[in-house]
């Protein structure tokens, strides 16, 4: 198991546990006390990625924009996997919850399309996955929140529609919340969140 630089919060018996990823270049403070606010009872882990882009923290490697190092991506995915549930294992949530943005977010997706038992409720917030995705029958009835911007040269907006509708052919539950910018986090994605996955 990889042993993450985190941030943890303990919350009461039952409650969810929330997973927190960060962007590029963010850690594990970034999305720590926005996850403390919207489940105030909840378990709280937030890993930092231990990948270092020009000094930047990531949880895989890439070779440019948009270009992923799948060799590197599946090697951390299964350590993300196999740091996340012992501490499912520990928590005995009723929902586990994964909240990532851009690289935080492609790092949650890459986990929840291989081991799709782990998260019950992904919030994606301007996720990119340009590699081809396998059926994965195991995503039907997991929760998914996509947020996304109609102009985010990072993550095409194509993109992000193809990701949504290879999920609801899964079989997931699919909300999509699109705001008229780019790859900037918003207040109405916020609002998404609350109004979806509280």
């Amino acid at each position: 198991m990889t042993d993450y630089i985190t941030r943890d919060t303990k919350g009461t018996p039952g409650a969810p546990l929330v997973f927190t990823f960060h962007g590029t270049g963010g850690d594990e403070t970034q999305f720590h006390g926005l996850a403390e606010q919207l489940w105030p009872e909840a378990h709280v882990v937030s890993p930092r990625g231990d990948v270092s882009e020009h000094g930047m923290n990531r949880f895989f490697r890439r070779t440019s924009e948009g270009v992923y190092d799948m060799n590197d991506l599946a090697k951390r995915r299964a350590a993300m996997a196999g740091f996340v549930q012992p501490k499912i294992t520990e928590a005995g949530p009723t929902r586990v919850i994964a909240l990532g943005y851009s690289n935080g977010a492609n790092i949650a997706a890459a986990v929840a399309f291989e081991e799709p038992h782990l998260f019950t409720d992904v919030i994606a917030m301007h996720p990119l996955i340009p590699w081809a995705l396998a059926p994965q029958p195991g995503l039907a009835t997991t929760r998914w929140l996509i947020t996304a911007g109609e102009r985010d040269p990072i993550c095409p907006a194509p993109l992000t529609r193809s990701l949504a509708a290879y999920l609801r052919a899964q079989g997931a539950i699919v909300a999509e919340h699109w705001h008229p910018g780019g790859h900037e986090l918003v207040q109405s994605e916020l609002s998404a969140i609350q109004a979806n996955m509280l």
